[in-house]
């Protein structure tokens, strides 16, 4: 591809205040900045989005991706913590949320796909408003779609952390995408529910807007997140669409393949 964005992206992640272990995993390269929200403590939740993710690295490695590689990468993975879980009966059960951002050739010419299964979320940061680009895969979310709950409601529903799609199901779960273009300015955030059941979007629009570096912009996030509450792990991943006259990316950022 060429006219490929400059990229600059920083994550941060927190096992927070309550849980035991960390069963979030982030991913950060050239081309693509997911999370993964494992589950099932008891069943190996950590492998699983160790799996999600490391297997999300790859998308890029091999030439040039689009926006049906992304599908079929994320259906492919699905298979890949089941087939780990049948040679590990310990890890049977386990599974994993999946969210991110991958740069893919669409037409030609660089586009952003937003993929998405579970209730980890992406947003975009842009003029100084938030907004969710990904849809929760959860029991509430289609409560409050079916008009049965309201969204204050569903905020503090028991049920809020039943999800209805998850990597580690027997039927393959279809991941939603979302296909676009980069815009200059834009800013991302990527993260585990165990900072938007903390943060509310006024907070973490703050935060987006007063911290220019995206390591300290994750870094806050995560931080404040832990200290409203830290009930469930904490990641964040904060990617960039910097001018190409940026001063060019250091480490812990991430330029253009």
């Amino acid at each position: 591809m060429t006219g490929e964005p400059t990229i600059r992206a920083g994550a941060a992640t927190d096992v927070g205040l309550v849980r035991a272990a960390n069963e979030d995993n982030y991913v950060v390269t050239a081309a693509v900045f997911a999370v993964a929200d494992g589950m099932g403590g008891h069943a190996a939740g950590d492998v699983a989005s160790g799996l999600a993710v490391a297997g999300l690295a790859q998308l890029g490695t091999e030439g040039v991706v689009r926006p049906d590689d992304v599908r079929r990468h994320i259906v492919r993975l699905n298979g890949d913590i089941l087939a780990a879980a049948e040679r590990n009966p310990e890890q049977f059960g386990m599974g994993t949320t999946v969210t991110g951002l991958c740069l893919v050739d669409f037409a030609g010419s660089p586009h952003w796909v937003v993929f998405n299964v579970g209730d980890s979320r992406v947003y975009r940061y842009a003029e100084r408003e938030l907004v969710q680009l990904t849809v929760d895969h959860s029991e509430v979310t289609e409560l409050v779609a079916a008009g049965k709950l309201s969204p204050a409601e569903a905020a503090t529903d028991p049920r809020r952390n039943v999800v209805t799609r998850a990597l580690g199901s027997p039927t393959a779960p279809e991941p939603d995408l979302l296909v676009f273009p980069p815009t200059e300015g834009d800013r991302f955030l990527v993260c585990s529910d165990g900072l938007t059941g903390e943060l509310d979007d006024d907070t973490i629009a703050a935060v987006l807007g007063a911290q220019p570096d995206p390591r300290d912009a994750a870094a806050s996030l995560v931080r404040d997140a832990v200290a409203a509450g830290g009930r469930d792990n904490v990641t964040a991943v904060v990617v960039d669409h910097v001018s190409a006259s940026t001063t060019a990316a250091t480490d812990g950022e991430t330029a253009p393949r």
